[in-house]
């Protein structure tokens, strides 16, 4: 079970994340009270282990601008967000140098429209992976005038056959009103490959509450095996 804490804005939450067992940090680059500026977030990447991936969170971002960001931050992958109607997913350019072992996310919010949700799934299949790795999906609770750490989950049982049936092909990420009460239910109902939280691990905007990371993460890792 790959498992994500999000919205990192301090060394002291990013190096407690680490020794509670995450496989990945999240920094936030768009809009929101965990957003943390380029500087301050390679500072804080520069001071952790290697094998920890640190992945930019994007909203309307052009992919060659994140990559950019990331490649100054010393990021290891970009999460994708977009707030306009359309849904078209990022795709992988190897004109933009997409470096090796680079994961890009992107990310399909669940509206309780099971078809169109199971239609956008499948359209990112037919997409070209990065290396031999098969595309990395985060599936988010639809919050108008939001794109993330709202609080709020989707309805896990009705995306429950579009997760299963997508489980296969593609590397499906849980968000979205997670919190270690929860996160072993989501787990159970969704089997998917990772998981990711941000608001239901803090003790305020932007500052994780250790305990709550703390057993979250193991909640996660006992529901994964």
């Amino acid at each position: 079970m790959w498992i994500k804490i999000c919205g990192i804005t301090s060394l002291e939450d990013a190096e407690f994340a680490v020794a509670s067992g995450a496989d990945a940090l999240g920094f936030v680059f768009a809009e929101s009270p965990r957003r943390i500026d380029a500087q301050n977030a390679r500072e804080i990447i520069a001071r952790l282990p290697q094998s920890i991936e640190k992945i930019g969170v994007f909203v309307d971002a052009m992919l060659a601008e994140a990559l950019a960001l990331c490649q100054f931050g010393g990021l290891t992958g970009a999460q994708l967000h977009r707030s306009g109607p359309e849904k078209q997913p990022w795709i992988p350019d190897p004109a933009t140098g997409t470096p090796h072992r680079f994961r890009l996310i992107n990310v399909v919010r669940h509206d309780g429209d099971s078809n169109r949700f199971t239609e956008e799934l499948r359209a990112i299949r037919e997409l070209p992976a990065i290396g031999n790795d098969p595309q990395t999906v985060l599936v988010d609770s639809c919050i108008r005038g939001q794109q993330g750490g709202t609080g709020h989950a989707f309805d896990w049982a009705a995306a429950r056959a579009s997760f299963l049936d997508a489980s296969p092909h593609l590397r499906l990420i849980a968000a979205g009103g997670l919190r270690p009460e929860n996160v072993a239910e989501a787990i159970g109902s969704l089997q998917p490959w990772g998981v990711d939280v941000s608001s239901g691990v803090e003790a305020s905007p932007g500052k994780k509450d250790p305990a709550k990371v703390t057993a979250f993460i193991r909640e996660a890792r006992q529901a994964g095996k």
